[in-house]
């Protein structure tokens, strides 16, 4: 998740360095990342809640889910915008390898947008995470930065670039969602032992306390 971080961090700065902002008129594609397992509180809610507040700033969005669990939850409200969906999401921990996969796929299906925006669950302590986005622009959208004569960028690397920055970006989506939801079931799990723990001692109490009384009966 560090290194991620690292690459996701440098890669966001490029775009801040170079002023590069989204048009009003153009198409957006939000990119949302949970899981395909549960057990882990409102960890995939989060991000749910966040992607249908983007779509009603952006109702023409198309929406791309990873994980089933979100994909439950958002084919209940924004089901027309959804448009591509993976699972097998969050059985180990993610790799690059893997966004890589997911990248290509929705480039080759020639999901078009000028902005895309990865909603994720960005990891804040063993206890706290929160949903964050990650901004990707198109080629388009960034050749026309307000500083972007301060880079000197062939055409064909302005497309690996492209590519580059939306695998990157779903990779930190991923790594970030997968600490928060490891986190998320361990402070789940610890909770459910706490309680079972409890409850144990509250009924050996009331079996004790019977057993007292009938012995004290028999006597």
């Amino acid at each position: 998740m560090e290194v991620a971080r690292t690459f996701g961090a440098t890669q966001t700065a490029l775009f801040t360095n170079a002023d590069t902002k989204p048009t009003e008129e153009g198409t957006t594609l939000i990119i949302t990342v949970s899981s395909d397992r549960g057990l882990c509180g409102g960890i995939h809610s989060s991000v749910s809640k966040a992607s249908r507040k983007h779509v009603e700033d952006k109702p023409n969005a198309q929406v791309v889910v990873l994980g089933d669990k979100a994909k439950s939850q958002l084919s209940r409200t924004i089901r027309n915008n959804i448009r591509l969906s993976f699972n097998q999401i969050g059985k180990a921990t993610p790799t690059y390898a893997e966004a890589c996969v997911i990248a290509d796929t929705i480039l080759k299906e020639k999901v078009e947008f000028d902005q895309a925006i990865v909603v994720y669950n960005y990891f804040k302590s063993v206890i706290s995470y929160e949903a964050d986005t990650i901004p990707v622009y198109a080629v388009s959208t960034f050749s026309k930065s307000g500083k972007f004569d301060a880079y000197e960028i062939e055409d064909d690397v302005l497309e690996n670039l492209q590519e580059f920055a939306l695998a990157n970006s779903i990779y930190w989506g991923l790594a970030e969602g997968h600490a928060s939801e490891m986190a998320s079931k361990r402070s789940a799990m610890e909770n459910a032992t706490k309680n079972a723990g409890e409850m144990i001692d509250k009924l050996t109490l009331t079996y004790n306390r019977g057993r007292q009384a009938v012995i004290t009966s028999e006597l």
